[in-house]
């Protein structure tokens, strides 16, 4: 009887371990992680910081905010960023091909010789945006509201 109280235990901490480490993906962001690829900002409040250069490729940005932040020269390939706020933010020559960023808010973002390749910008708000010399090609744009968007020099293919 002790015995197979000890292995039901077992089996239960043993199965919550792997619940846990299947579900990693998902654990709670850690907003104070360094940038890399993979890193997990999921709702994270990262407005008005200089994130200049940096790579997340692949990371989770999910209803993130980066207002007013300078992400000049860095790298959002293949970001999970549904909802994330880019509101006024300097995004000059970012890459961000193949990225998932429906219904995103980059309003009055600057995207100069921005990278957007495959990019899924479906419903997203590019309001005043500055497109100029943007690398568009294959990116999704259905519902996204361009309304006042300078879009001199864009790459549509």
């Amino acid at each position: 009887m002790q015995n197979r109280l000890l292995l039901n235990l077992c089996l239960s901490v043993g199965f919550a371990v792997l619940a846990l480490g299947l579900g990693a993906r998902d654990a709670l962001a850690a907003c104070t992680d360094p940038p890399q690829p993979l890193v997990n900002w999921q709702r994270c409040s990262l407005d008005g910081l200089d994130l200049s250069g940096l790579d997340i490729t692949g990371g989770r940005v999910r209803e993130a905010s980066f207002v007013r932040a300078n992400l000049s020269g860095s790298v959002f390939a293949e970001v999970e960023g549904y909802r994330a706020k880019f509101v006024n933010s300097v995004m000059i020559g970012t890459m961000l091909d193949g990225a998932k960023l429906s219904d995103a808010d980059l309003t009055k973002a600057d995207l100069t010789d921005a990278s957007l390749v495959g990019t899924d910008l479906r419903n997203a708000m590019l309001f005043r945006a500055i497109l100029r010399g943007a690398n568009l090609t294959d990116a999704r744009l259905e519902g996204a509201n361009l309304t006042f968007a300078d879009l001199s020099g864009a790459t549509w293919t």
